[in-house]
């Protein structure tokens, strides 16, 4: 199941220890109240000037966006590799509470939704807790495929205040928090983020090339 995407796992850490090797892991992740339901792709600050060019181009304001319910479980995330390796190109982007912006910077469900929307098409909605309630596949953690959405409730309240990607190997990616070194890559296992896990979903199969497939 995992194991058609190893190939990335190395790379995933390759990046974790180069970008955050100086930032201890400090979990303090938050998330966006802004509540509109689309997302953005920009460049990083640090990035060539070619591949700013691309961003800004790729660039597009947030609006109101219908999910579709797809409930064939057998369609592959195809997006999911380009999703993964752009995201880990982006260890150490600094976090932004409500950026949705590489130059300016990334909180944790505008990360997602910059990726998301590059690389698979997909308008997300803009806010963790809108995010939650797309009407993708739910995913039990035993039968995780990287590019799956993780939500976390880090404010003891019960509800989705942040979230992040699977890469696999127990392994995800996502902007945490200034003092923890903005996108990075942390362990699904480890006390903290265990601790506040709620659900995984396959927002991939709303994707329209996986719509595309299944109306054939």
């Amino acid at each position: 199941m995992l194991k058609r995407y190893a190939p990335l796992l190395p790379l995933a850490l390759g990046f974790l220890l180069v970008a955050c090797a100086g930032n201890p892991p400090t979990p303090s992740p938050h998330a966006s109240s802004q509540n509109s339901r689309v997302v953005s792709a920009k460049a990083p600050a640090h990035a060539p000037a070619a591949q700013k060019s691309r961003a800004a181009q790729d660039e597009q304001d947030y609006s109101s966006s219908d999910s579709l319910v797809i409930d064939d479980e057998q369609v592959l995330p195809t997006a999911a590799p380009d999703i993964l390796a752009r995201g880990l190109s982006l260890v150490g982007t600094r976090y932004r509470y409500g950026g949705s912006s590489v130059s300016a910077g990334f909180d944790c469900s505008g990360f997602i939704g910059y990726l998301f929307k590059r690389e698979a098409e997909l308008k997300l909605p803009r806010s963790t807790r809108e995010m939650i309630k797309i009407d993708a596949p739910l995913v039990a953690r035993s039968e995780l495929e990287p590019g799956d959405l993780l939500f976390f409730s880090t404010n003891g309240r019960g509800r989705a205040s942040h979230a992040g990607i699977y890469l696999g190997d127990d392994q995800f990616i996502h902007s945490s928090s200034s003092r923890s070194g903005g996108v990075r890559v942390d362990s699904l296992d480890s006390g903290y983020w265990n601790r506040t896990f709620i659900e995984a979903k396959r927002a991939l199969a709303m994707a329209p090339n996986v719509q595309a497939t299944l109306q054939r």
